[in-house]
C-alpha cells in the first residue's frame, strides 16, 4: 500500500462508511458503516475491502472503454445492443497492472497470507440501494472465489455485469446515465453457510409493510437459493417493540420446504452446486429460536443505526448467514428497503373478490391486489417472446433478465419461491399482485385461458379459474374523523391482520378464537392430550402429518394458538385486543381432527355443551387448560400483556366465578400483570343480572347476534323464521338500553361485537344515544361506520 499508485485502488471496510457510496458504492459503503459502528453491539459482519470507483473509471480509461461507451450513447444505440457490446469488451480487455497488484495484494491480506482464501465477489454500483434507485441485484456477485487467477476474472465479469441487459434497461427508464455510473467491487470473507443455513430478513413486513415486526426467510446452504426462488424456505416472524423491551416474541414459525441447498462444488469445476436436502432435514426448522430472535435483534438494530444516521425511518433488507464450522451468525449485506417504506401513509388500498371460481393452485400471497388476465405459462425462455401486455405470467422461478416481460404482467404465479425471491420483489416493485410457491402452477394452470390472482384473502394467495369480479377501494386515512366512542375490529385472521391494522380503529373488540383453532390447529386439543392412548390408527397418522416436529403434541397447540393470537396483538399493540376464548359448539369441536371421540351429540348445540360451561367441566377442563397456556405464552414470553381475555355464553353468576378460579389454577388471574377479563353479554340472564355479573368482571361485550335469538326466540339459521330475526327489534333495544345504563353506573366498560352496528347505521346511531363505550366492526364496515358515528356525536352530544 506504500506506492502512491494504489492509494485509491482499494479501501478495506473499516476505512468507508455511508457516506461513501460515490466511492464505493452502497452494498460496501453499508458493510463498511456496520462493520465500524455496528461491531460493538455484537452484530459480526465478515472482514473485506472494496476496489474502489476510481479503479473502475482508471480501468474503462486505460483499455479505452469509456470513450466506446459514450461514442455508443451518442450514437443512440439502444439497450440490448448497448450491452451486448460493453460486456464483450469488457471481458476481452485487461485489468490495469496495478489494480491486479492491489487486488492480490489485499487479497493475501484478507486470508492472513493463506492461500486460495474462499471470498464472496459481489458488485457494488454506485447508484444502487439508494431510496430512490431500488432493483438491488441487477449485478452479479461470485461465492466461493478461491485463488488469485479466479479472483481477477470474477472481478473482471463484475464489471461486465454493471451492463447486463436488465441493468441498462433499468438505469434508461431510472434516468441514470451509464457514463456517470460506475461499479465498486466488494472482496468479502466467505462464511460457510454451505454447511449450515442463510437468508434474508426485512425489518417491516414485506405485504403491509407493517412497521413492527422483522420477517426473515431462512434455508441449508448459501443463500442464492431464496433470492432465486429456488426453495421455499422457512419463514419467521418477530415482534419489535416487545423484543427491545427483552421479551421473546416469535409470532410466526412456518416450515419451507427447503428442498435443495446450494453448496461449494469442491473439486468439480464448478463455483457452487445444488444437492438435495434429507428429509429429516427437510421437515424441521433450519433456526432454533434463540437464532431467530439474535437476528431480530440485529436487524433492529441496524434499523435503528440507520435511521438515526439518514435521520428518517428506515426500514432494512438484510442478508445473512450461519457459519456451519463456528455456530456463528453473520450479515453480509445491508440496505434500505425500498418497496413499502415509500408507499404513502395517509392512504390505502383494499381489494376484495365478489366472487370465487374454480380453485387451480395456492401459495404464498405477495402483496394484498387481485389481478386478472389470460395465463402465460413459460416453460422454457423462449416462451416469452409471446407476453402481451396483461398476461399473468405463470412459470416455475423467474430470473432477473425476465424483468422487462414482467413489466408488462397484470400478475405472477412460480412453482417455487418465497416471499422474498426474485418474483416477489420484483412484484412489489411493479404493484402487482404474485402468488409464489404454488408447487404445480405451470402444470395445473392451462396456457391461454383466463385466470384471476387474488392476494387479497390473507397469507396464502389463490389462483382462479376465470375471470372473477373485484372491487378495489381507496381509503384516505386523514380524512376518517377520531370520534368519542371508540371503533373497534372485529378480528379473526393472522394473516389479515397487519393489513388490518392500518385501518383507523382504538383496537380489537373480538378476536375469535376458533379461527385460529380450526384453520392453523385444526385438531381436537384432547385429542393432543391423549395423543399417546389414542386407538385409532388415522386420527394418529393425521396428528403426526399435522404436528411434524412436535414431539410434544400438546406444546403444537399451545405455540400455534399463541402465534395466532400474538400476531392479532402485535399488529394492534399496544391498543386493547379482546380475546374470546373458544366457542365451538359440540358439532363443530367434533369436526376438528380426533374430535369425535370426545364431542356428546346434541339435538340443539346452540343452547348446548358451548362457552363457559365447558372450561370447567371434566370434559374440555384440560383442554382448556391449554388455551390458558397459550394466553400466559402470549402475555408473559412475548410480552403482549394489551391482550385481554374475554367468557362467552357465561350462564349464571355461579358459573362466571367457577370460570375464574380456573383461570387463576392455570395461571391467569384477574388483575395480575393488569389482565382484564370481560364477558359476552348474550343470554337474557345476564341483561337481568347485569349488576350482579359486573362484580366480576372488568366489562361486557355485547354480542347481538345471539342476544336477539334468546330474546325472540328465533333461530337464525331456519329459513322459516329467519325473517323475524332482527337486533332493531324493540326488546331487543329495551334489553340493550338496560345493560348500557346498568354497566355504565357500575363504572364498568361497555361495548358491543355483533353484527347490527356493521349493518344497519340507525342501530350505530342508537347505541351513541345510549352512551356506549366501544362499538367493535367487521374491518370492511370500519370507515363507514366511523362517519356515521362522528355525524351522530357532533348533533347528539354527551
Amino acid at each position: 500500500m506504500s506506492n502512491p499508485d494504489k492509494i485509491h485502488w482499494v479501501r478495506w471496510f473499516e476505512e468507508v462508511a455511508i457516506e461513501d457510496v460515490p466511492q464505493v458504492g452502497g452494498k460496501n459503503a453499508s458493510l463498511g458503516e456496520m462493520y465500524q459502528t455496528l461491531r460493538q453491539h455484537g452484530i459480526l459482519v465478515p472482514n473485506g475491502f472494496a476496489v474502489t470507483a476510481e479503479a473502475y473509471w482508471k480501468f474503462l480509461e486505460k483499455s479505452g472503454l469509456r470513450v466506446e461507451l459514450e461514442s455508443l450513447m451518442k450514437a443512440g444505440v439502444k439497450s440490448a445492443e448497448l450491452g451486448a457490446t460493453m460486456r464483450a469488451a469488457i471481458l476481452n480487455a485487461q485489468l490495469p497492472t496495478a489494480l491486479q497488484q492491489a487486488i492480490l495484494e489485499n487479497y493475501k491480506k484478507l486470508g492472513s497470507g493463506k492461500p486460495n482464501t474462499e471470498v464472496a465477489v459481489r458488485s457494488s454500483a454506485t447508484a444502487e440501494d439508494l431510496p430512490n434507485a431500488s432493483f438491488a441485484g441487477q449485478q452479479e456477485t461470485y461465492l466461493n472465489v478461491q485463488g488469485e487467477q479466479a479472483l481477477l476474472e470474477a472481478c473482471r465479469r463484475c464489471y461486465a455485469s454493471l451492463f447486463t441487459d436488465r441493468a441498462v434497461v433499468y438505469r434508461d427508464e431510472m434516468r441514470f446515465d451509464h457514463s456517470k455510473v460506475a461499479l465498486s467491487i466488494g472482496i468479502q470473507q466467505m462464511v460457510r453457510s454451505d454447511l449450515a443455513c442463510s437468508g434474508v430478513l426485512f425489518t417491516l413486513d414485506t405485504e403491509s409493510g407493517f412497521r413492527d415486526v422483522v420477517l426473515i426467510n431462512a434455508s441449508y446452504g448459501l443463500g442464492e437459493n431464496i433470492v432465486q426462488g429456488i426453495v421455499s424456505p422457512d419463514e419467521f416472524c418477530v415482534h419489535k417493540p416487545t423484543l427491545r423491551e427483552g421479551y421473546e416474541p416469535i409470532l410466526k414459525k412456518q416450515l419451507g420446504s427447503k428442498e435443495l441447498k446450494l453448496v461449494y462444488d469442491i473439486g468439480g469445476g464448478k463455483q457452487v452446486r445444488n444437492i438435495p436436502v434429507p428429509d429429516v432435514d427437510r421437515v424441521r426448522f433450519c433456526l432454533t429460536d434463540a437464532e431467530i430472535l439474535k437476528l431480530a435483534r440485529w436487524g433492529s438494530l441496524i434499523e435503528d443505526h440507520y435511521s438515526t444516521k439518514l435521520k428518517h425511518p428506515t426500514p432494512m433488507d438484510i442478508e445473512w448467514a450461519k457459519d456451519g464450522k463456528t455456530g456463528e451468525l453473520f450479515v453480509v449485506q445491508a440496505r434500505p428497503e425500498t418497496v413499502q417504506s415509500r408507499k404513502s401513509k395517509t392512504r390505502f388500498e383494499t381489494f376484495e373478490l365478489k366472487e370465487k371460481g374454480k380453485l387451480l393452485v395456492s401459495g404464498s400471497s405477495v402483496g394484498d391486489r387481485i389481478g386478472t388476465g389470460t395465463a402465460r405459462v413459460i416453460r422454457n425462455v423462449a416462451d416469452l417472446e409471446g407476453t402481451q401486455e396483461g398476461d399473468v405470467l405463470v412459470t416455475a422461478k423467474t430470473d432477473p433478465d425476465w424483468e422487462p416481460y414482467m413489466k408488462k404482467v397484470r400478475a405472477i404465479v412460480t412453482d417455487e419461491g418465497g416471499r422474498t425471491c426474485h418474483a416477489a420483489i420484483v412484484s412489489r416493485e411493479l404493484g402487482i399482485p404474485a402468488v409464489v410457491g404454488t408447487g404445480e402452477g405451470t402444470k395445473r394452470i392451462e396456457n391461454g385461458k383466463p385466470i384471476t390472482v387474488s392476494c387479497a384473502e390473507g397469507e396464502v394467495g389463490h389462483v382462479y379459474a376465470g375471470t372473477l369480479r373485484f372491487e378495489a377501494h381507496t381509503i384516505r386515512v386523514d380524512e376518517i374523523p377520531r370520534t368519542r366512542t371508540r371503533i373497534m375490529l372485529n378480528v379473526a385472521d393472522p394473516s389479515k391482520a397487519f393489513h388490518q391494522a392500518q385501518i383507523p380503529n382504538d383496537g380489537v373488540g373480538l378476536m375469535r378464537m376458533e379461527f385460529v383453532v380450526t384453520n392453523a390447529i385444526k385438531i381436537h386439543p384432547m385429542a393432543l392430550i391423549e395423543y399417546n392412548t389414542l386407538e385409532d390408527m388415522s386420527v394418529r397418522r393425521d396428528i403426526d402429518e399435522a404436528t411434524r416436529g412436535y414431539t410434544d403434541k400438546k406444546e403444537f397447540f399451545i405455540d400455534k394458538l399463541a402465534m395466532g393470537v400474538g400476531t392479532i396483538a402485535a399488529a394492534f399493540y399496544p391498543k386493547d385486543v379482546i380475546l374470546r376464548f373458544s366457542d365451538f359448539k359440540t358439532n363443530e369441536y367434533a369436526n376438528l381432527i380426533g374430535g369425535k371421540k370426545y364431542e356428546p351429540k346434541e339435538e340443539n348445540p346452540m343452547l348446548g355443551f358451548r362457552g363457559a360451561s365447558r372450561y370447567y367441566h371434566p370434559l374440555y377442563r384440560d383442554g382448556f387448560a391449554l388455551e390458558c397456556a397459550a394466553i400466559r405464552k402470549v402475555r408473559e414470553t412475548m410480552g403482549l400483556t394489551n391482550l385481554k381475555t374475554m367468557i362467552p355464553f357465561c350462564r349464571t353468576v355461579d358459573e362466571g366465578n367457577r370460570v375464574l378460579e380456573i383461570m387463576k389454577a392455570n395461571g391467569l388471574e384477574r388483575g395480575k400483570n393488569g389482565l382484564e377479563v370481560y364477558m359476552m353479554c348474550e343470554i337474557p340472564s345476564n341483561v337481568i343480572l347485569a349488576k350482579e355479573f359486573a362484580l366480576l368482571f372488568d366489562g361486557f361485550s355485547i354480542g347481538s347476534n345471539d342476544l336477539t335469538q334468546l330474546v325472540l326466540g328465533v333461530d337464525r339459521d331456519s329459513s322459516l323464521v329467519a325473517p323475524l330475526f332482527d337486533e332493531r327489534n324493540p326488546a331487543v333495544k329495551k334489553m340493550l338500553e338496560s345493560v348500557i345504563h346498568t354497566l355504565k353506573s357500575a363504572g364498568k366498560k361497555i361495548g358491543i361485537c355483533g353484527q347490527a352496528p356493521s349493518d344497519f347505521p340507525e342501530f350505530a346511531e342508537f347505541l351513541v344515544e345510549q352512551g356506549i363505550d366501544s362499538i367493535s366492526l367487521n374491518p370492511d364496515a370500519a370507515i363507514r361506520v366511523s362517519l356515521t358515528v362522528a355525524k351522530k356525536e357532533t348533533s347528539f352530544p354527551t
